[in-house]
């Protein structure tokens, strides 16, 4: 199979020849620089990688070592705006478009949240009023197509990161105190600002998925709607306050493209997937095995034939403390449990952590290529 085939039979519930693999593809599927010059150091080749989520300090990783590592899909996002873009406060600071400010501490991979602009008493009026980031803005847009029609002719499975990343946008503008006081208790201001919030989103969106829609295999876009124990609010609550927001971003994505729909929450989701299924989303990532209930073995017998599972492999504990040995071996077991009737396309847990060491990386990526399935390894 050619990797965009491998991709799509694994999303189709179809064994495909070998297990399909991610690594780069979405904002939630790769590498902090740190970890990656680790690897490029241990592989001895490949260019330095350049930073594209500044946030999260994620790197584009070179073609060469996507390419000795077996990845399966090649992605592409939006372009900065021509106006409006970060701008920089000194110190290890910025602000973004959204009016957000975010600082590096000292020896932090990361930018940390530091002023939610919305926080404290706010009104709607103040609300609608807010100075938000112009959805249009060319420079979003430019070259998206040409960027689609380069990958579509790779043989890869193509993935657009889309930015519907709605939960986590209004938690950074109203701040993570205030934003779960109004989830509990303040439900119309909750929907004001989410409503405000994804009129933008839908916007800038819609107009890239215009653009790139015909030429796409997978639309990506993630927030986080559970923790290590357990989901951020009760299934009725995030039926009547979350849910309708999400099935307005998929009933957005479908009407402009046929592309498979990859969603990533991480934390303890158990109790959220059958409606994730219901909306119709097509693959969950990142399986986070070490959350409570999510044992992969449940997650297979009960929703296996209905949902892909899209990672898997623990970031927690497994890949920055265990051995290449323990890696190669997980990676063996998720394939017996996940593997069977496709469905799974090996990733590990969220972006790899600069406490991994690249040779756990290359352990993962070299096990999950000699995952073959019997139908491969006939035709081999």
């Amino acid at each position: 199979m050619t990797p965009r085939e491998r991709v799509l039979a694994a999303l189709e519930h179809r064994e495909p020849d070998r297990l399909p693999m991610d690594l780069g593809s979405a904002r939630f599927t790769g590498m902090t620089a740190p970890a990656y010059e680790k690897l490029r150091t241990l592989l001895g080749f490949g260019r330095p990688g350049v930073v594209i989520d500044r946030m999260q300090q994620l790197v584009e990783m070179d073609e060469a070592v996507l390419q000795h590592l077996g990845v399966d899909l090649r992605a592409f996002s939006f372009g900065n705006p021509d106006s409006g873009g970060d701008i920089e406060l000194g110190n290890g600071r910025y602000r973004d478009e959204w009016g957000i400010v975010r600082r590096r501490p000292p020896a932090c991979p990361y930018y940390e949240l530091e002023i939610s602009p919305l926080a404290g008493e706010v009104s709607p009026q103040e609300i609608a009023h807010y100075p938000w980031p112009d959805p249009t803005d060319p420079g979003r847009f430019r070259g998206l197509r040409e960027q689609a029609l380069r990958l579509r002719q790779t043989g890869y499975g193509v993935m657009f990161n889309a930015r519907f990343n709605l939960v986590h946008m209004t938690q950074y503008l109203r701040g993570f105190h205030d934003w779960f006081l109004d989830l509990a208790g303040h439900h119309g201001l909750f929907q004001t600002l989410m409503h405000a919030v994804l009129e933008v989103m839908i916007e800038m969106n819609r107009r890239a998925l215009a653009e790139v829609g015909d030429l796409i295999d997978v639309v990506a876009f993630g927030d986080d709607v559970g923790m290590q124990d357990r989901t951020i609010c009760s299934p009725p609550l995030y039926r009547k306050l979350i849910r309708p927001f999400h099935e307005r971003i998929l009933a957005t994505i479908r009407s402009h493209t046929p592309a498979r729909i990859l969603y990533h929450t991480c934390g303890s989701v158990y109790h959220f997937i059958p409606d994730f299924i219901e909306m119709g989303i097509d693959a969950l990532n990142p399986v986070q095995v070490s959350a409570r209930h999510m044992e992969p073995e449940r997650l297979k017998r009960e929703f296996g034939d209905r949902i892909c599972f899209w990672g898997g492999i623990d970031s927690q504990g497994l890949l920055p403390h265990g051995t290449p040995e323990q890696v190669r071996a997980e990676v063996r077991r998720m394939f017996s449990i996940m593997g069977p009737g496709g469905g799974w396309v090996l990733a590990a847990v969220h972006n790899i952590q600069p406490d991994v060491p690249p040779e756990n990386v290359l352990a993962m990526f070299e096990e999950g290529r000699s995952c073959v399935y019997a139908a491969g390894a006939a035709a081999g």
